[in-house]
């Protein structure tokens, strides 16, 4: 059987990781596909990098092109690979790929979670398939054991560490006790972090990946848009430390929850006990935490990033659809897991319906009756106290900290707490909010 031949748009990191995995591989993938998987056309910004890069390896047998239209409309191609990032452009070239029959893998997860939905539509439409394996945790194949592994499911909850920028500098700042900028530049220096490292820490890039995971947990469409988003970037050193007293780790976890009143899509700094197993990831590393009602809880640890831990998931996406290409459509793995026409519309909560526990640091006068004027708030407003840490002032100090954690309640009844009790003439500046998640 003639080999499958691939389009490739981007010859960046991704790119070239699995440019090269699929040259190094190519016996075993074969065996597993069933066909070879070639790469007969490639679409680059920089001709001579590519040249360099292809030209050594197998002669003219790839095409090199400038104008990525020239590969998403070749009649030879069958598999468009789209690594170059970015959601107009690429929209634009996955679309017109669709619209003349190819099948897509794709690594971008801000395309897919603003314009999955319409992609998806369109491929069914056509009878081709769109694959993303790598849009989420790098090379961890998460998409396939929530698509596939846990069909027999129903599934509760997904929480993952799903940005490793920001994983790598929640970890330095609680072992160095260092703060958010001092890491962040370090960050940066090694490689870890964009020089503009905004979708990073500010939890845009986790919640696109978080967009997805809930669109195929629950069966629901892409509704970034919906997503609550909150980074990392006004969280101090100070936090991390009484998280640590209290026994709990502060992560940036992505988070999708089934409730009764309907989904909860949310990204930020949680605080996490530290005796589960994903409050001891570090670094750089990503992992994420399922909650099934069969299976109970699974969790899936890698690497998040990198040329060949994602050319590894891109791969995958390639040999599945080389396996499935003559399958029936009708046959294949949906989506978003499942069918079509059984999309559930359930509704996203607003922030104020969430419902978690909460972890609060106020800056008080070191004097008799602060407490109880703050614990009579928090009652009023149906919050009950689990823990709490006070800390002694030093010698001279008239002001001191207060940390407590709360039971489960409304993010809306802690707001509401929050305004009143920064009222007070014995509390100073803001009460610092940071949500809690037990994950049992």
């Amino acid at each position: 059987m003639k080999p499958i031949k691939v389009g490739l748009l981007g010859l960046g990191t991704v790119g070239a990781g699995t440019f090269n995995v699929l040259r190094r591989n190519q016996e075993e993938i074969t065996r597993r596909a069933g066909r070879g998987i070639e790469i007969s056309m490639v679409a680059v910004r920089n001709l001579e990098k590519a040249q360099a890069l292809i030209g050594g390896v197998i002669g003219n047998a790839c095409e090199i092109v400038t104008d990525s239209m020239l590969v998403v409309t070749n009649p030879e191609i069958d598999i468009v690979v789209e690594v170059i990032g970015g959601t107009e452009l690429t929209k634009q070239l996955v679309m017109t790929a669709i619209a003349n029959g190819k099948h897509v893998v794709t690594a971008n997860k801000a395309l897919l979670a603003i314009h999955g939905n319409e992609i998806f539509k369109a491929a069914q439409d056509k009878g081709v398939m769109v694959a993303f394996e790598a849009a989420v945790a790098g090379g961890i194949p998460i998409i396939k054991s929530l698509r596939e592994g846990l069909t027999a499911n129903r599934i509760e909850w997904v929480a993952g560490i799903i940005n490793g920028t920001t994983n790598f500098i929640l970890s330095e700042m609680r072992d160095k006790g260092l703060d958010f900028a001092t890491v962040l530049k370090q960050a940066q220096a090694l490689g870890y972090a964009e020089a503009d490292p905004t979708f990073d820490i500010e939890g845009v890039d986790a919640a696109h990946k978080a967009t997805i995971m809930a669109a195929i947990a629950f069966g629901i469409p892409m509704q970034f848009d919906k997503a609550y988003v909150e980074g990392i970037s006004q969280l101090q050193a100070i936090d991390i430390n009484y998280a640590e007293q209290l026994g709990y780790r502060i992560k940036l976890l992505g988070i999708a929850k089934r409730t009764a009143k309907g989904i909860e899509l949310r990204v930020h700094p949680t605080l996490i006990p530290n005796t589960r197993l994903i409050a001891n990831v570090e670094g750089a590393m990503n992992a994420i935490l399922v909650q099934a009602d069969a299976v109970g809880a699974t969790m899936y640890y890698g690497k998040g990033a990198g040329a060949e831990p994602t050319a590894s998931a891109v791969i995958a996406d390639l040999v599945d659809i080389t396996r499935l290409a003559t399958a029936d459509p009708e046959h294949r793995v949906p989506h978003l897991a499942f069918q079509p026409n059984s999309i559930s519309q359930e509704v996203i909560l607003p922030m104020s319906e969430i419902t978690t526990s909460y972890y609060l640091r106020l800056r008080v006068a070191d004097q008799t009756g602060v407490l109880a004027d703050v614990t009579r708030i928090l009652a009023d407003c149906s919050i009950s106290i689990d823990a709490m840490l006070q800390k002694e002032p030093t010698a001279n100090e008239k002001q001191t900290d207060i940390i407590m954690l709360t039971h489960q309640t409304q993010e809306k009844n802690v707001l509401a707490a929050i305004e009143k009790i920064e009222l007070l003439n014995s509390v100073f500046g803001r009460v610092t909010k940071i949500r809690l998640e037990q994950l049992s």
